[in-house]
């Protein structure tokens, strides 16, 4: 005769066990299936965020062309508000000197237009497709093709650039190895503009802002309305104010109109968009004439950094190997090679193209870096 023995405690602790096994079987069958070795908090950060950066980069590119017609239209108001009030006041006040200030600024006006212009239509350089790249430092994981080195891949224009800087909206184009230089020179020209047009209209501001009043024109009365003259008889109060009141600036009155209220607030609004791209545009370029002095990009400064504290760490130095050194930085950057001079390709409008093909690069390594270039 056989004896059951049911043993019902045992039950709730099979079952824990029994879910147990099943649920990490499940959990090690997924993660076989979707193993990455370089998986990590950065990269599952990226993959969350993937949804973002594609309607960032979307949204940027499609609306990359309003940007250059802003750029433009300001432009071109603020050159109109120029020819309106500002050389007229300085024709009447002193014509040679107003020859001069023409010159100068309409040479800054041309390369302001010259190096946009370029910055805009040149290509930033892509690598070949179908050809042999002979020096290539990794492949690109979304063009699946060979990255040459200085080489990065823009999520804008979802293609590789050579010697790629950033994106830019307000060109909507990207900065690279060709209109890097455009880019640059754009900035430099836009801030000497911006501070030629505010140095030679400050007086037009201040008079605008601080002397201009009631827009009747007319002073409030003060004291007794009427006025004996020396023969007794009463002048009307008319009289009074034009004889007796001073004008701030006669000179000023005649040519600028302060009570023309259109004028006031060009000369207001033109105050406000110089400061604005002076300071913005002014900071830019000490930036990026820092990073042209050290041999790298925007993009490289970043990797440059992680790079420099990745190698403290293990007691070693990191060394750029594309920084010549400042004055020959700046010479490769400007392409002030084979005779170019500085007054014809860097003062005056020039389409000169880049030293090298931006395939290959010359390093502090190589053993003719003294002669080149």
């Amino acid at each position: 005769m056989t004896t059951i023995h049911w043993q019902f405690q045992r039950l709730p602790k099979s079952l824990y066990y029994l879910f147990k096994s099943f649920f990490q079987k499940c959990r090690l069958t997924f993660r076989s299936l979707t193993y990455n070795h370089f998986m990590d908090q950065s990269y599952a950060a990226d993959v969350c965020m993937e949804p973002m950066f594609w309607f960032v980069d979307n949204f940027t590119y499609a609306i990359g062309p309003l940007f250059v017609v802003a750029v433009i239209g300001l432009t071109s108001s603020v050159v109109f508000i120029a020819y309106w009030i500002g050389l007229p006041y300085w024709w009447q006040r002193n014509p040679y000197l107003c020859v001069i200030l023409v010159i100068i600024g309409h040479w800054l006006l041309l390369n302001i237009s010259f190096h946009y212009y370029m910055a805009v239509i040149t290509p930033p350089g892509y690598p070949p497709q179908g050809e042999l790249i002979t020096e290539a430092v990794s492949i690109c994981k979304k063009c699946i093709a060979p990255k040459p080195p200085r080489t990065h891949h823009c999520s804008v224009c979802n293609r590789c650039i050579l010697k790629m800087d950033h994106h830019c909206p307000w060109l909507n184009n990207c900065v690279g190895y060709k209109n890097h230089r455009y880019f640059f020179m754009y900035m430099v020209y836009m801030v000497l503009g911006v501070l030629f047009v505010i140095i030679c209209g400050f007086d037009i501001a201040y008079s605008a802002i601080m002397l201009t009043g009631d827009d009747s024109g007319e002073p409030e009365l003060e004291g007794h309305p009427v006025k004996f003259n020396k023969t007794g008889a009463l002048i009307p109060v008319t009289d009074v104010l034009y004889v007796d009141t001073p004008v701030a600036d006669d000179e000023f009155n005649e040519m600028y109109e302060p009570n023309n209220p259109w004028k006031r607030r060009a000369v207001i609004y033109m105050a406000l968009i110089n400061s604005g791209v002076f300071v913005a545009l002014g900071v830019l370029s000490l930036w990026h004439s820092q990073l042209i002095g050290r041999g790298e990009t925007s993009i490289e400064a970043n990797i440059n950094k992680a790079e420099t504290q990745r190698l403290s760490e293990l007691g070693r130095i990191y060394i750029n190997p594309y920084n010549f050194g400042t004055k020959k930085n700046w010479r490769i950057f400007l392409g002030l090679v084979q005779g170019r001079t500085f007054l014809q390709h860097v003062l005056l409008p020039s389409p000169h193209e880049p030293v090298g093909d931006g395939l290959t690069w010359h390093t502090i390594h190589d053993e003719d870096v003294d002669e080149w270039p």
